[in-house]
């Protein structure tokens, strides 16, 4: 809707606003003058400033429908987001274990809030962590002889044994995911710096600046640039520059193997597009395929198809080198120079969802390729250096055994302690306290007891009997014969 011109002018010192609009009739306005703020009113001016505004309305924002099974991952990661920090951090030491009172000093590094504490989220993990001490040196100013330390139980540096093991002998294809990176980029240059934020999801080790990148001198080699460090590429392999082929659009479950005769996209179940949206993907896959290795962001417009056609095929291909085809956004976005990405890049993100999956679980956004995980949310090709993180899952599932074990038995030992306290209330209670037997000797001494009990057993069954004309019969049963429900009257 364009609306016309606008006049302001402040009679007796009030603004007003007037808009006027191609819907509404026309009035005649008498026209205003604008005062400045720094100079004095003249109200006999006949300088009148027209201004006209035009508003363009855009489409609305994309809802983002969110996809339970591949949420999981992001909280299942989110749980062990603590463990895997604080591991990094003791392997990184010479003899892996590292005192409390240093490691308060990398809370930052650890996601850890200063209200948190940090002993209580070590005490969560008794299967992955293990707390000790170790005398101070005399020059320390603690107090104390002894400082508290952490470090890996058995168990948990086994599996990163195993881990670090694993990613040696596969060193040489991850290699390859930083030379296939390195030909993504025009420059065929990328920041160290940058590539530390991406690193774990590639599965590099924490030395990869230190080993992998000097240990194959023919592929890339480390320069240095005015903003750091860089990994520049040597040598351009044409076999790797093949980007991930298209997934298949053809449903599943056909008898018969023909070209389908209507468009389809591959969404999620339970993602319905609109009507525009869906004629804009099928544009969109329409285009022919731009290569990210043969096409740079300068040789087409940037607010052209073909340049949004270019822009994912790189985020694909970043994504398809992951180990578990997902990353944060913000990864992604320290690349957005050095590969030509939009800058708006997360409403690409959403604008594709045919290919990309937005995540919003966590402190901060993921995103997922979609053709890496089947309907359930699960991978179709797991990597093998994800068995490592599985078997760290056991360990975390065990922990938490353990934890509702001690539960458990912290419970029963208050509640043993309870029934203690009860038996000795009750002991105290059944202490002869010499109150009472106080009558039982002055009822003896009036001959009441034993004797006249049998003595009224036998006069009761006389009463049964029918020999209630007895004097002492009918003298008991006068007595006690209402008390036991008995009648006095004969048959």
């Amino acid at each position: 809707m364009a609306l016309g011109y606008l006049s302001i002018s402040p009679p007796k010192h009030r603004p007003i606003t007037l808009l006027h609009s191609e819907f509404l009739p026309a009035r005649s306005l008498k026209p205003f003058s604008i005062n400045h703020r720094n100079q004095s009113p003249t109200p006999n001016t006949n300088t009148n400033i027209s201004i006209s505004i035009s508003i363009s309305c855009s489409s609305p924002s994309i809802k983002i429908v969110r996809s339970p099974s591949l949420d999981r991952h992001i909280v299942k990661q989110n749980k062990i987001r603590f463990i895997q920090k604080l591991k990094t951090l003791l392997l990184s030491k010479p003899k892996h274990y590292i005192p409390l009172q240093i490691l308060s000093k990398c809370r930052s590094y650890l996601s850890l809030p200063k209200p948190r504490s940090l002993l209580s989220m070590i005490h969560r993990y008794p299967s992955i962590f293990h707390l000790f001490s170790i005398p101070t040196s005399p020059s320390s100013p603690s107090p104390t002889c002894t400082q508290l330390c952490v470090r890996l139980t058995p168990a948990a540096a086994a599996i990163a044994a195993e881990e670090s093991t694993l990613k040696s002998t596969i060193a040489t294809k991850l290699a390859v995911k930083l030379q296939k990176l390195l030909m993504l980029a025009p420059h065929h240059r990328l920041l160290l710096s940058k590539l530390v934020h991406i690193a774990p999801d590639l599965g590099l080790p924490p030395n990869f600046r230190s080993r992998l990148c000097n240990d194959y001198p023919d592929r890339f080699k480390t320069v240095d640039t005015s903003y750091g460090r860089a990994l520049e590429l040597v040598f351009w392999d044409p076999e790797l520059a093949v980007p991930i082929p298209p997934s298949e659009t053809r449903t599943a479950g056909l008898i018969v193997e023909r070209p389908l005769k209507f468009k389809h996209l591959r969404l999620r179940k339970g993602l319905n597009l609109k009507r525009k949206h869906r004629e804009f993907l099928f544009k969109f896959q329409e285009l022919p395929a731009v290569s990210p290795y043969g096409t740079t962001a300068g040789e087409l417009r940037p607010d052209s198809m073909e340049a949004e056609k270019r822009a994912c095929a790189v985020v694909r291909e970043v994504l398809g080198m992951t180990v578990e085809k997902r990353t944060l956004v913000d990864h992604l976005t320290h690349f957005r120079k050095d590969y030509g990405l939009p800058n708006k890049l997360r409403g690409m993100l959403v604008r594709h969802p045919e290919l990309f999956y937005l995540s919003l679980k966590g402190q901060r956004d993921s995103v997922f390729l979609v053709e890496g995980y089947d309907d359930k949310g699960e991978l179709v090709e797991k990597d093998e250096l994800l068995v490592a993180k599985e078997r760290l899952m056991e360990l975390v599932r065990e922990a938490k055994r353990m934890r509702r074990e001690r539960r458990k038995a912290a419970l029963t030992v208050n509640m043993d302690d309870d029934d203690d306290e009860e038996e000795e209330e009750e002991e105290e209670e059944e202490e002869d306290d010499g109150f009472e037997n106080l009558f039982e000797e002055e009822w003896e001494d009036y001959g009441v007891g034993d004797d006249d009990d049998d003595e009224s057993d036998d006069l009761w069954g006389a009463v049964k009997e029918g020999k209630f004309w007895t004097v002492e019969a009918a003298s008991f049963a006068a007595v006690n014969g209402v008390s036991r429900g008995e009648s006095l009257e004969h048959w």
